[in-house]
C-alpha cells in the first residue's frame, strides 16, 4: 500500500472537508497521513470566528470536524504560522502534496473618502471582534449613537445588521465574546440599515436567512413594498432561479409583516452606492448616490441620500491574506481547478473567493482532492513537519484543543451560557498545554 503525507494549511471548513475527502478516498492501494497546520491555537476557522453567535445550529458542523480530527491518520499542529515558523517551500519538499485552505480574512475596501474615520470598519474586523478572535479583541468600537449602516448585500452584511439590531438579552444566550456582550448591553443603537448597490432581486442573501428575520421578537424588520414591486416587474418568476424566487417570497413576507410599535429597526435599502463617509474624528454620516436599474446594472443618477449615523460597516467581500512564498492575484491564489504549481493545491475561499455557504466548501474540496490524488506519484518517505519547527514552539495538538474547548464550555455553564470564549492567545495556549499534564 502507498501511504502519502499531505499537509493542509488552515483548520477551517475547507481544510476539514479536504481531510474528509482524502480519508474517504483511502482504499487497499493508497492511504494518507494528514498534518493540519493552523496559525491559531484554536481550530474551526470560519465556524468559530465567522458564524453569527445567534445561529448556533450552523456550528454543529464542528462535530464533523472533531470526528475527522480524532482519526489516527490526522494530526493537528495549532499555533504554527506558515511563513514564520515554517516555509511553504520546506513543506512542499517534505510532503507529497500541500493544500492551502487559509480562507479569505481580509475585508475589501469601499475606496471612498472618510473610510479611515473611527467607526468606519470592515465586516472582516467587526465579525471576528464580536466572535472573540484574538487579533481583534482590542478593536475600538463606539456604539454610543442611534443609527448604524451596513454596506453590502450578502449574508455577512445581514449578520452584522442583525447582531446590531437585536437586544442584549437575545445575545446573552449565545457564545458572543464577553467583552462584546458588555459593549452591546451599553449600546444606544436602535436603527440599523443594510444598504445594497443594486435592486432587491440582485441581493445575495440566502432565503433561509431572510425567512428568520420576521421571527425577531424585538426588532421591526423593514423592506419597502415598492422595492418588492420593482423586483416583481424586473424578473420572470417562471424562468427565474429557484433561490431567487425563494428570496423574493421572503422579502415579500417581510414587507407585509412590519411591526412599527417596536423601538428597534432593521431596514433594507436598495439602489444606493456609497460615495463619502462624513465626520471630523469619527463617523457622523454617509452619503450615497441614488441609482436606477437598467438591464441589471446600477446606473448612477444626479440624486444623493445622506444618512446620519455613528457606525459604517462595509461587507462587500474578502481577500486572501498573503503568505511568504505564495502568489496572490485579485485576492485569491491563482489556480487551475485548485491546482497551483508543483505539488501545491488550494481549496475554499482562497481558491475561488468569498462565495457560497460553509457547505459549498465540501464539494469544492472534494473536487480538488480528487485532482490531487490523480497527480500523486511515488510517496516521498519524508518526515513531515516535525523536524522543520523551532524546538521552543508551543504546538497545540488535538488533545490540547479539546482541553481549551472543555474549559470554555465549563466556564460558560457557570453563567448560563453555551461557552465562555477564551479571547487571549497566550491564555488559550496555556490552557491547552495543561491538557498534556
Amino acid at each position: 500500500m502507498k501511504k502519502y503525507r499531505i499537509a493542509i494549511i488552515g483548520a477551517g471548513p475547507s481544510g476539514y472537508f479536504a481531510i474528509q475527502s482524502l480519508l474517504n478516498s483511502a482504499n487497499e492501494e493508497i492511504d494518507f497521513q494528514i498534518d493540519l497546520i493552523e496559525k491559531l491555537p484554536i481550530p474551526w476557522g470560519l465556524v468559530r470566528w465567522g458564524v453569527a453567535p445567534d445561529h448556533p445550529k450552523i456550528r454543529t458542523v464542528g462535530k464533523v470536524f472533531e470526528k475527522l480530527a480524532n482519526d489516527p491518520r490526522v494530526k493537528l499542529y495549532g499555533n504554527v504560522e506558515v511563513g514564520k515558523d515554517v516555509s511553504i517551500d520546506d513543506l512542499k519538499k517534505q510532503y507529497d502534496a500541500v493544500v492551502i485552505a487559509t480562507g479569505a480574512p481580509i475585508g475589501k475596501k469601499l475606496g471612498i473618502p472618510g473610510e479611515n474615520l473611527k467607526n468606519s470598519i470592515s465586516a472582516a474586523e467587526f465579525v471576528p471582534w464580536y466572535n472573540g478572535h484574538f487579533d481583534y479583541t482590542d478593536l475600538d468600537i463606539d456604539l454610543d449613537f442611534q443609527t448604524a449602516v451596513i454596506v453590502g448585500a450578502g449574508n455577512v452584511a445581514m449578520d452584522c445588521g442583525r447582531i446590531l439590531a437585536i437586544t442584549p438579552d437575545e445575545l446573552q444566550e449565545t457564545d458572543l465574546a464577553a467583552y462584546a456582550l458588555e459593549k452591546f448591553k451599553n449600546s444606544k443603537v436602535k436603527n440599523t440599515y443594510i444598504v445594497a448597490r443594486r435592486s432587491l432581486e440582485h441581493a445575495a442573501f440566502t432565503s433561509a436567512e431572510l425567512r428568520d428575520l420576521p421571527k425577531l421578537e424585538h426588532t421591526n424588520v423593514i423592506v419597502d413594498q415598492s422595492d418588492v414591486a420593482l423586483a416583481h416587474r424586473e424578473i420572470d418568476l417562471e424562468k427565474a432561479d429557484k433561490e431567487l424566487v425563494h428570496n423574493l417570497q421572503a422579502f415579500t413576507e417581510i414587507s407585509e409583516k412590519s411591526k412599527p410599535n417596536l423601538e428597534r429597526t432593521l431596514e433594507f435599502r436598495f439602489c444606493l452606492t456609497p460615495k463619502e463617509i462624513h465626520g471630523k474624528e469619527k463617523v457622523e454620516g454617509i452619503t450615497f448616490q441614488i441609482n436606477r436599474m437598467e438591464n441589471g446594472k446600477a446606473i448612477p443618477t444626479d440624486e444623493t441620500l445622506t444618512i446620519s449615523c455613528g457606525l459604517v460597516v462595509s461587507a462587500i467581500g474578502y481577500e486572501t491574506q498573503s503568505i511568504p512564498g505564495l502568489k496572490l492575484t485579485n485576492g485569491k491564489v491563482p489556480n487551475e481547478n485548485g491546482y497551483v504549481e508543483d505539488n501545491l493545491y488550494v481549496v475554499g475561499w482562497a481558491k475561488r473567493g468569498p462565495s457560497g455557504v460553509i457547505g459549498t466548501n465540501k464539494s469544492d474540496a472534494n473536487e480538488v482532492m480528487h485532482l490531487l490524488i490523480e497527480k500523486l506519484a511515488q510517496p516521498k518517505e519524508m518526515n513531515g513537519i516535525e523536524n522543520l519547527l523551532p524546538g521552543n514552539l508551543k504546538i497545540i495538538n488535538q488533545r490540547n484543543w479539546e482541553a481549551i474547548n472543555s474549559f470554555e464550555i465549563a466556564e460558560g455553564e457557570k453563567i448560563g451560557r453555551p461557552r465562555l470564549k477564551v479571547t487571549n492567545w497566550e491564555e488559550a495556549v496555556n490552557i491547552g498545554l495543561q491538557g498534556n499534564q
